[in-house]
């Protein structure tokens, strides 16, 4: 019999669900099964549990046709699984390394029906709570194993499925299923421990419980937490049925009872205050109903006022002390934060410049209305004009007339602006006034911090690139490849955004993670890609001729990223040896990311007879077009070229510090568009031998364009104007 299973459901989880299913099939322990249920989720989260199923016999997916809540799916899977004990993990939480291998050892050693295992939350900016082990167990319960009525302290552990493993033939005799509707652990949880004759507690943290930004449901107001009542109605119809079994643990759970509906209460993201009121007389109804004929240990302090208003139906005193409460907080914040200021305020005169000056006046057009015919674009931090941003502009040009685009360009970009395009630079009175006027934003980064978001304004994020490296909040797990950057600061942009465009699904579900907020995500491709599927073959010969290139000529275009944890590197590449591997009929095109735009440095000349650094070219999609052969290493640039499915051959001398330092989505070396080369040899090699063309490198081009470039059919830009600008829904998008 196989020792555990997982059961996995997963609904909106497709930015986290990886991780989950990674940190359980890549433990030591492998005497598991994995029952991942995709709850009819209009995500991506059931594409992804079939392509774990396809190449893990251990994973069995489960696809409901209809959306049928978290309990319900629960139950869907336990009745699939066929372990002696049953793990319930939720999608967006994952295992501690290792974890599993304790944990089995005390399931063989003691075979209790319940074990408790310790865990902690990690929430959206790297940090991590413990939960209430320690207080709940000062001195570790170790191996032994106990009833609930002999240490009924073990109730005060977070009453979830996910913290705890069942033996199933346990939970089928006692008839135990999840309830629909939310709050479902609270009618499973605690009927499991108050019905188990043996209960073990692993005092080792192995889940790693999230705590999701935005999403969740402990963040979202709305009339559903009354359904937290049902849930402990069911708690006590049970303890009724069981009889005088269960008589000693009235107290103790009533506590819970009371305690857990002052949580859900006092959460002010659950509890709308138009519905406290009645939310607090059904507290006191089921005070009233369920209250034991013994009483019950009252805490102390100030958790005990609270459940003596309870207990008298004292509404109104209640709210007036928690509004105090609330204020002597403030005034706490707010002294702080004066504090903090004192220096910053008295130094503001000397701050008054020109760039002060324009602030106000930006401030100043703030309060000035909203252009509706207003569309103010940029790229790159105001590198040009390219980019999504640019595909956009040029098909609003056609489909929305009425809209006036204006760009924003850093001054010594100003020549690289189209003729007939209207723009403004960076700094000026003209820049701060679009920013606060256009009824569009669009960027394929973030605008500056101090932009602000007018509620008539729509911020469209376009990005600028399939993620092959951590982005975002991943970036907190990878502090070297992170330097200094401000997450806070991050997530008060990601605020803004109202749109982001994503390339493919797997763009969407890293997007979702790296960036948690409450944007429409517009998976309809990337814009910039059109003109990759429309160039005909007379406008490749055209560029070809621009750049000087024959038509029998082979040209290959190197294009690799930077190591932003290591300043100034270049990967190994010798130009002239590449070229001579080439022969005569090849010339070679380098390209350095756009991050060394400033920082070229004069050497040797940078126009040889066949090698050409067009790192300074504006519309990298031209020297996509000119290419026969693209090589590259952890770049986005894989993804773009792709579309046009030509050979591209990562070259990745550096992969494994590369991946340890800066941190990486998927393993590229393992799942490449082409062929691999780890050294300068290896590659050189490759085109020697035409190894670049081979059988196996063509399928595996095969198999990276239909899991990354479908989206890509020459539209993509027109889907985005048609939404975003003339509200028509493109069909493709989804609220975060």
């Amino acid at each position: 019999m196989t020792l555990i299973s997982f059961v996995v459901p997963a609904f909106r989880v497709q930015g986290y669900l990886r991780e989950c299913l990674d940190s359980v099939l890549g433990q030591p322990e492998t005497d598991i099964e994995v029952i991942a249920v995709d709850d009819c989720s209009p995500d991506a989260s059931g594409e992804i549990i079939d392509e774990y199923a396809a190449r893990d016999q251990r994973v069995r997916s489960v696809r409901l046709s209809d959306n049928v809540g978290l309990g319900p799916a629960r139950n869907i899977g336990l009745d699939r699984a066929v372990g002696e004990y049953v793990w319930f993990l939720d999608g967006d939480d994952w295992l501690a390394p290792e974890c599993l291998t304790e944990v089995a050892e005390r399931l063989r050693a003691t075979r209790p029906d319940v074990l408790l295992v310790d865990h902690v939350r990690t929430h959206w900016n790297d940090t991590a709570t413990r939960s209430a082990m320690a207080e709940v167990f000062p001195e570790s319960p170790g191996a032994d194993t106990f009833r609930l009525r002999d240490r009924p302290e073990a109730m005060h552990l977070l009453h979830t499925a996910w913290n705890r493993l069942v033996r199933r033939e346990f939970l089928a005799d006692l008839g135990l299923r999840f309830a629909p509707g939310w709050y479902e652990d609270v009618s499973f949880s605690y009927p499991v421990l108050m019905a188990a004759q043996r209960i073990g507690v692993l005092d080792r943290v192995c889940v790693n419980y999230r705590q999701r930004r935005a999403g969740a449901i402990t963040r979202t107001r709305g009339d559903r937490h009354f359904e937290v009542f049902p849930q402990w109605h069911r708690v006590f119809h049970l303890m009724d049925a069981w009889g005088s079994a269960t008589d000693a643990l009235r107290p103790a759970v009533f506590e819970r009872m009371i305690w857990h509906y002052l949580t859900v209460l006092g959460n002010g993201q659950r509890i709308a205050p138009e519905l406290r009121p009645a939310f607090f007389a059904q507290i006191t109804a089921d005070y009233e109903r369920w209250l034991p004929a013994g009483g019950y240990p009252v805490p102390d302090g100030v958790e005990g006022i609270k459940h003596r208003l309870v207990a008298s139906g004292r509404w109104r005193t209640f709210s007036a002390l928690r509004a105090a409460s609330r204020a002597r907080d403030a005034a706490r914040r707010q002294t702080r934060t004066a504090r903090r200021r004192v220096g910053p305020v008295a130094r503001r005169g000397a701050r008054l410049t020109r760039d002060g000056l324009l602030r106000e006046y930006y401030r100043a057009e703030l309060r000035r209305p909203v252009d509706p015919t207003l569309a103010v674009y940029a790229a790159y931090w105001f590198r040009g004009y390219s980019c999504n941003p640019a595909a956009i502009y040029e098909a609003a040009r056609t489909l929305a007339p009425g809209v006036r685009g204006v760009w924003i360009v850093r001054r010594d970009r100003v020549d690289s602006v189209p003729a007939g395009v209207e723009y403004v630079v960076a700094g000026t009175p003209a820049y701060y006034r679009v920013l606060a006027r256009a009824r569009w934003l669009v960027n394929n980064v973030n605008f500056p911090d101090f932009v602000r978001k007018r509620p008539e304004q729509v911020h469209l994020q376009t990005h600028h690139g399939t993620p092959v490296k951590v982005m975002g909040l991943d970036q907190q797990r990878y502090p070297i490849g992170a330097g200094r950057m401000d997450f806070a600061g991050l997530l008060r942009r990601v605020d803004r955004w109202d749109y982001s465009v994503s390339a493919n699904s797997f763009s969407t579900q890293m997007w979702d993670r790296a960036y948690p907020a409450t944007y429409t995500t517009l998976e309809v491709g990337y814009p910039r890609n059109d003109r990759l599927v429309t160039a005909g073959p007379d406008e490749v010969r055209r560029l070809r001729a621009e750049f000087g290139v024959g038509p029998d000529e082979q040209v290959v275009l190197y294009a690799p990223t930077h190591r932003e944890h290591l300043p100034g590197y270049r990967p190994p590449f010798d130009p002239d040896r590449f070229v001579r591997a080439l022969g005569d009929s090849g010339r070679l095109l380098m390209r350095s990311h756009y991050f060394h735009d400033r920082d070229r440095r004069p050497g040797r000349p940078v126009d040889w007879e066949r090698v050409r650094d067009v790192s300074g070219h504006q519309q990298v999609e031209d020297l996509y077009l000119i290419a026969d052969v693209l090589i590259t290493d952890y770049s986005s640039a894989m993804f773009d070229y792709a579309v046009l499915d030509r050979p591209i051959v990562l070259y990745t001398p550096d992969w494994e510090a590369y991946r340890l330092a800066r941190g990486v989505y998927f393993d590229v070396t393992a799942e490449p568009p082409g062929a691999v080369a780890t050294t300068f040899a290896d590659l050189v090699d490759l085109f020697r031998t035409d190894a670049v063309r081979s059988d196996a490198a063509t399928k595996a081009r095969e198999h990276f364009r239909g899991r990354f470039c479908t989206l890509d059919d020459g539209h993509a830009a027109e889907r985005v104007v048609r939404e975003v600008f003339l509200g028509e829904p493109s069909g493709r998008s989804s609220r975060c």
